[in-house]
């Protein structure tokens, strides 16, 4: 179970392979996250500046002027940035059961929203609502990206949740 936000590293992990592209300023970062994220998620600039600073502190980007935006503050991955990147590879790897918790989490939390009656959620008549149909909906639109990025068609699971662990060879911690 996750306490909160994105798995740890994951912004650092974002900003170092976005580096390793080309060197890019602390807004452009954080603009390509929000891009990368279907404009569903952005860090915040709370996040990326100090993060752009500490690679700077620790050896792995170095600040470059740029002739064309001398106002600009530009960051360009160095060797020793990619020697972490490497690192940061692996230890991303190793961060999917919290994605797919952060994801369950939060759908879990939608549903409840709109059927526990412990909760009075009061729904906007013109607007989005805790109800079945914008549940589904949503769950259309992950299937949808789902055969997107797969390029594949969706397939039902029907494994419980130990069941596809067990399939998998993963365990539920």
């Amino acid at each position: 179970m996750r306490k909160s936000g994105p798995p740890k590293g994951l912004v650092s992990y974002l900003v170092l392979e976005l580096l390793a592209e080309q060197p890019r300023y602390g807004y452009e970062l954080l603009k390509e996250i929000t891009e990368l994220s279907g404009g569903h998620w952005e860090p915040s600039y709370g996040s990326v500046y100090p993060i752009l600073y500490k690679f700077e502190e620790n050896g792995w980007a170095e600040r470059i002027e740029r002739e064309d935006e001398p106002d600009r503050k530009y960051f360009e991955l160095t060797d020793e940035g990619r020697a972490e990147l490497a690192e940061k590879r692996e230890e991303v790897g190793g961060t999917a059961k919290d994605f797919a918790d952060i994801i369950l989490g939060f759908y879990h939390m939608y549903a409840v929203l709109g059927i526990d009656n412990r909760f009075d959620v009061e729904n906007p008549e013109d607007g989005w609502q805790f109800g079945e149909q914008f549940s589904a909906w949503i769950v259309e639109q992950v299937v949808r990206h789902h055969e997107h990025y797969f390029d594949t068609t969706f397939e039902r699971i029907t494994d419980t949740p130990e069941e596809f662990n067990d399939r998998m060879g993963v365990s539920d911690e």
